[in-house]
């Protein structure tokens, strides 16, 4: 169905796209942006059957819709080589079993020793210039699945999935005691602590924040609790099991005892329709301590 040549992207349209327009595609379907959309205008980056039509052309079952997706673009990132692993990808995402103890990006202008410094490197390795697009963060030492794009139309579609909660984000982690009940909802707002400068707190002026938990199995003093999202705000998990009074092993800022090297968190499963050929995708992450 899709072809990469080169810096374009070639689609065969499917059935389920036929009689849409080209713009209907390209902006009710796949969310494209307005400035992207205004410069594949002035510069003909969307062709149909390899000719420049009106974006109001309907499309037909087969036909070959070609996008200029791949356009270089200016960045600050200084590309880094390091050693990844990958758990899916295709010309359009790419999903990667972030290890601990790694900053999503860089902090300020010339640092390295980042993913994305090190997704900069794979990208040029297979020709792509444009921009590292994470579609969400995870803390430093929060380990598991984490998703990028590979193009700005993707990236476009994936955050309005995730605005949506169409990505579905499943988390484990080790607890100190025991909850009750063993499954739940906590909803309370989230905001900054006016008296620590990275530190978030629940606060009745916060952003709205919703984590479900599940109780997977209990030990003398902790228990192993599976976790998901409704929304993706700074430290949810970490401020709301705090909340409760369950603050994660090893998660000394929010009250948890250093009894582990870092905070017992991880990414364990990602989840999302494919907005570009309509499939399930399910990463599973292993983890590594």
């Amino acid at each position: 169905m899709w072809k990469r040549k080169g810096d374009w992207l070639e689609c065969m349209i499917p059935r389920f796209w036929s009689g849409l327009t080209i713009e209907q595609l390209l902006k009710e379907v796949w969310a494209a942006s307005k400035k992207l959309a205004h410069r594949w205008r002035m510069e003909q980056g969307v062709k149909l059957n390899g000719q420049t039509v009106s974006w109001r052309t309907e499309l037909k079952e087969r036909d070959r819709l070609q996008l200029y997706a791949y356009e270089p673009e200016p960045s600050l990132l200084i590309p880094e080589y390091r050693e990844l692993s990958v758990l899916w990808e295709d010309d359009h995402l790419l999903v990667l079993n972030k290890e601990a103890g790694l900053d999503v990006h860089p902090s300020e202008p010339g640092q390295t020793g980042t993913l994305a410094n090190a997704v900069a490197f794979y990208l040029q390795s297979q020709g792509i210039l444009t921009k590292v697009r994470h579609i969400h963060r995870l803390d430093r030492d929060t380990s598991g699945a984490i998703l990028f794009a590979k193009h700005p139309l993707a990236g476009a579609t994936l955050d309005r999935l995730l605005a949506r909660r169409a990505i579905k984000r499943t988390y484990v982690a080790l607890v100190h005691g025991h909850l009750s009940p063993t499954s739940g909802t906590i909803s309370a707002p989230i905001g900054r602590d006016r008296h620590h400068p990275t530190r978030r707190r629940v606060s009745k002026t916060g952003a709205v924040a919703v984590t479900h938990y599940r109780v997977l199995e209990t030990f003398p003093s902790t228990s192993l609790v599976e976790l998901s999202l409704d929304t993706g705000r700074t430290h949810q998990i970490r401020v709301h099991l705090a909340h409760i009074g369950h603050p994660l092993v090893g998660d000394v800022l929010y009250g948890g005892q250093p009894s582990f090297h870092r905070h017992a968190l991880h990414a364990v499963k990602l989840t999302f329709r494919h907005p570009f050929t309509n499939e399930e995708v399910v990463c599973l992450s292993h983890f590594a301590p």
